[in-house]
């Protein structure tokens, strides 16, 4: 899963147009296509990568069954607005916008959580399988579906969200569906929505030879622009206020308002770097080039300098630490700097490593002269000297299990007889990573060398200081008992 952030400008419709996105993929053929259901993550992801199509298709009498996954109700998390508004605003909206493609559609809409579809695959499952026997003009499941009026023998296309989109819930939609696809026999078509945002034209990421295009006539584009207009809690601010800001930016809108709408075929059979129940591969660490392309065209992936999260975050590390100074500290995958530069507030001198050079281009404009950032692909490099602080921020869960256990070898090594190891991550689910930050993080604090000295755990993070046995509390270390 690709990690962005919708308030970033992302990339420009231009720089779609300049590599090809208008007449480099080949025309996508509906000449079979009897029964057309759409399955949407949340409302307006149909229209904003799909809305064409379903016009399309509606026009010519294929019935149209849309399956909506979520609400939308965490489309503004930091907003005023309660999660039960924004889930009417955004069902009343989706109802409009259907009108204005396929007016007089089946839509089940089915209230799963936004954000929470890994955790209702079933559920989604079953609903999607229900769509797709239901939307068979025969009526029932296993029958051959007829054609639409004056038109030959046909069958139902499955039409989702890419899989590669980088959005957890549209790749664990895109997944659910490809699965019904399969068992039905359907064809499957999947939409990118998010993909023209933080994508790289020229990059791997883009699949250019399973891209396919739907040259939309004057009235498709004006319906699908109707469509996505409907969505007015999207594409602009709810209010003035802060954490109101429209989640669908001017880039964005171009995206959708192209005269050529872009999806992806690849008969179902793209294989993902994945094993089979989702994760990447836990025995295999995530090497240079993932964190080459995670980079490429941004400046500030993560939100540290954005976001409030990873704010507040920090200066809980901070506040944990177990004296006011250090003489030499050591941060492992230092990204572009930010972290480091607080860490610099509390050492004489800072040594930070990364993997990657973009981010490290970032982080020296941004540290002083008292820190040495290395390139190094940890753990089969690692930086000389020993360090009475080691912090590993974010950073464990991208290795594999042998490699993390090298890696937490490296760090004890590194530390002083009176040395700390910090370590902090992120405890939700992020399948592209080998590992979860709880497992990772229990590798941490079962070091037999090491003693925890402060726990703090939360749902979104934990984060441990550790030191060498037997480790003594800030108030034994200051003679207070």
């Amino acid at each position: 899963m690709v990690s962005f952030d919708h308030r970033d400008p992302g990339t420009s419709e231009d720089a779609w147009v300049r590599a090809g996105v208008l007449d480099r993929p080949r025309d996508l053929d509906l000449d079979d296509v009897a029964a057309l259901v759409v399955v949407a993550a949340h409302p307006d992801d149909e229209s904003l990568g799909a809305g064409g199509l379903v016009h399309r298709l509606a026009a010519r009498g294929v019935p149209v069954t849309l399956v909506v996954a979520t609400d939308g109700e965490g489309s503004h998390p930091g907003s005023a607005t309660s999660c039960d508004e924004l889930r009417v605003t955004r069902r009343r909206e989706l109802l409009e916008a259907v009108d204005a493609l396929a007016e007089g559609s089946r839509v089940f809409l089915l209230g799963l959580p936004d954000g929470g579809l890994r955790e209702h695959r079933e559920a989604l499952r079953v609903a999607v399988g229900a769509a797709v026997d239901m939307s068979r003009p025969t009526g029932g499941a296993g029958g051959p579906p007829a054609a639409p009026t004056g038109r030959g023998a046909g069958r139902t296309m499955l039409c989702a969200p890419w899989r590669g989109d980088g959005h957890r819930d549209h790749r664990i939609a895109g997944e659910v569906v490809a699965e019904v696809a399969a068992s039905r026999g359907a064809r499957l078509v999947e939409y990118p929505v998010w993909l023209w945002h933080w994508g790289d034209p020229t990059g791997p990421d883009v699949p250019w030879e399973a891209l396919r295009a739907l040259r939309l006539t004057a009235g498709e584009a004006a319906a699908k622009a109707t469509a996505v207009a409907a969505y007015a809690s999207q594409v602009g601010p709810l209010s003035p206020r802060p954490g109101d800001e429209a989640v669908v930016g001017p880039e964005m809108l171009r995206h959708a308002a192209r005269p050529v709408e872009v999806l992806v075929e690849t008969g179902g059979t793209e294989e993902v770097d994945e094993t089979h129940d989702g994760r990447a591969d836990a025995d295999r660490s995530l090497g240079r080039d993932f964190f080459d392309r995670f980079y490429t065209g941004r400046a500030d992936p993560w939100g540290f300098e954005s976001r409030w999260y990873e704010e507040r975050k920090r200066e809980v590390l901070l506040a944990t630490l177990p004296r006011p100074r250090f003489r030499a500290a050591l941060e492992i995958g230092c990204s572009t700097g930010v972290l480091t530069v607080a860490i610099e507030t509390r050492a004489d001198r800072v040594v930070g490593v990364d993997i990657a050079d973009a981010p490290l281009e970032i982080a020296r404009r941004r540290v002083g002269s008292g820190v040495k950032l290395l390139r190094l692909d940890t753990p089969d490099q690692w930086p000389e000297g020993r360090f009475d602080l080691v912090v590993l921020s974010e950073v464990l869960y991208y290795y594999g299990r042998e490699d993390l256990d090298r890696a937490l070898d490296r760090a004890v090594g590194s530390l002083t007889d009176d040395g700390v190891l910090v370590a902090c991550h992120w405890r939700h689910e992020v399948p592209e990573y080998p590992l979860g930050g709880d497992e990772a993080q229990g590798r941490v604090v079962a070091r037999p060398e090491l003693e925890v000295v402060v726990h703090h755990e939360e749902e979104d993070f934990v984060l441990d200081v550790l030191a060498r046995r037997p480790a003594r509390s800030v108030a034994r270390e200051a003679g207070l008992v």
